[in-house]
């Protein structure tokens, strides 16, 4: 039977989409292939890695019939991937082999039984759907998920948490240094308040499939899961467990010293300074003066850089210090022109926002240098 016939591009592109989470070395090998099952016409292809599932349906031609086979996802790709796009492949179905042509070439695959392939085990009830545009989450995505911890024995850290209420969408991200929050409005009301924490190669992961489309994605929440739908994809994955820190006590209200100043000039006066830190601390101090803001760095070998800024300023005098990298993260997914910094004084956090947009707040806590 042949399984699929469609030209290189289009079977590339939808396994591509699916195979982003498939590790090459599993303690279950099942878990390296695809599977694919043939209903008919339609064509669904499942990959998982225990934690997260993704599927997708396709229309690929080939035979209509009812088949399903695993086959090795990385293997598939990387064999297509030598074919020129505008190439017809094919998938045939042999016993418990599978042969992929493509123009003279032929390459006999080895399968594994679809039955041994892991599913995820849906919840059984989810909270209400809601959605929002694909671009604005993958633009809520790019604003906080810098901010994630890596490997943090505070396992609830390594991940970003969702909280859907009212008309509201909001994303936190924090590794214990620096807190990022970023929030959208949703087109309907969520009728009772969602909280969940999607751990980060959940997230890694939709943000390398979320395109600048405006078609929806569809989000619903369980207690441990969660399940996206945008794109002819569904997308289910497991939760962090845990609670989040109370992001609003992070968040500094009231500070009475604040600059706005052009990001892209304090970005490259930062850039410039970070190359003289030392590269355990990262530290460089800010001289916060009427009209004048200076960054010096220094590092082990006594070498100094130091930097000033012609700024809009007539707050108190501060000298704070900062890890270099976290300023510099925030500043590089921005896009804005402008960027506001609201300061206290030498020992409290700085609250990093986008001039008149409520939409966005990033805090970062001083270091002593």
């Amino acid at each position: 039977m042949i399984v699929l016939k469609a030209t290189q591009d289009k079977v590339l592109s939808v396994l591509q989409s699916v195979a982003g989470i498939v590790e090459r070395r599993h303690t279950l090998p099942v878990l390296a292939n695809v599977l694919i099952r043939k209903t008919g016409s339609s064509l669904q292809l499942t990959t998982s890695d225990l934690e997260i599932q993704i599927r997708t349906t396709a229309e690929l031609g080939g035979d209509d019939g009812n088949f399903t086979t695993t086959v090795g996802a990385r293997k598939l790709i990387d064999i297509l991937r030598t074919m020129p796009g505008d190439q017809t492949v094919s998938l045939e179905s042999s016993q418990a082999k599978v042969i992929l042509k493509g123009g003279k070439s032929k390459f006999t695959l080895q399968t594994l039984p679809a039955e041994d392939f892991p599913l995820v085990q849906e919840a059984a009830s989810f909270g209400p759907k809601f959605s929002v545009p694909q671009k604005t989450l993958k633009a809520l995505l790019g604003q906080v998920s810098f901010a994630m911890a890596v490997h943090d024995i505070r396992y609830y850290l390594n991940g970003i948490l969702f909280v859907a209420e009212g008309k509201k969408l909001s994303l936190v991200a924090t590794d214990g240094h620096r807190l990022a929050f970023a929030s959208a409005t949703l087109d309907e009301e969520v009728p009772s308040k969602q909280e969940v924490i999607l751990p980060r190669k959940t997230v890694l992961e939709l943000q390398r499939l979320l395109s600048d489309a405006e078609g929806a994605i569809e989000m619903q929440f369980a207690n441990n899961q969660a399940k996206f739908s945008f794109d002819g994809m569904e997308f289910v994955t497991k939760l962090v467990e845990g609670k989040f820190p109370d992001y609003n006590r992070v968040i500094p209200k009231g500070h009475r010293n604040n600059v706005t100043l052009g990001r892209q000039a304090l970005l490259s006066c930062l850039q410039r300074t970070a190359i003289l830190t030392s590269d355990k601390f990262k530290g460089v101090r800010l001289n916060l003066d009427p009209g004048t803001l200076r960054v010096a760095s220094t590092n082990a070998e006594q070498e100094e850089a130091v930097d000033e800024l012609d700024i809009d300023y007539g707050g108190d005098s501060i000298e704070i210090g900062f890890n270099v990298t976290y300023i510099i993260d925030v500043l590089a997914n921005m896009d804005q022109d402008m960027v506001r910094i609201d300061l206290a004084d030498a020992n409290s956090s700085a609250l990093i926002t986008i001039p008149d947009n409520e939409n966005f707040k990033y805090v970062v806590m001083p270091m002593r240098i």
